[in-house]
């Protein structure tokens, strides 16, 4: 059985729609310098505010990618 090695590194993605937004932002992102991703945890949610209203979204996720052999 070949053993492997795998990176958790952890990226935000904001989005002004949503939490789903944000979180597809941050990995197709991450997707662009990082090959191989292979498992997305999203870890915690936040949003902005100004004048009591909600201004963007924050998802931060916990993305695994393998190193290479």
């Amino acid at each position: 059985m070949a053993e492997s090695i795998y990176r958790v590194t952890e990226v935000i993605g904001t989005s002004t729609e949503s939490w789903e937004a944000a979180t597809k932002n941050a990995v197709e992102t991450a997707a662009k310098t990082l090959r191989d991703l292979r498992v997305g945890e999203v870890v915690k949610l936040d949003v902005t505010m100004s004048d009591g209203k909600v201004t963007s979204y924050r998802a931060r996720v916990a993305i695994s990618f393998k190193y290479e052999g």
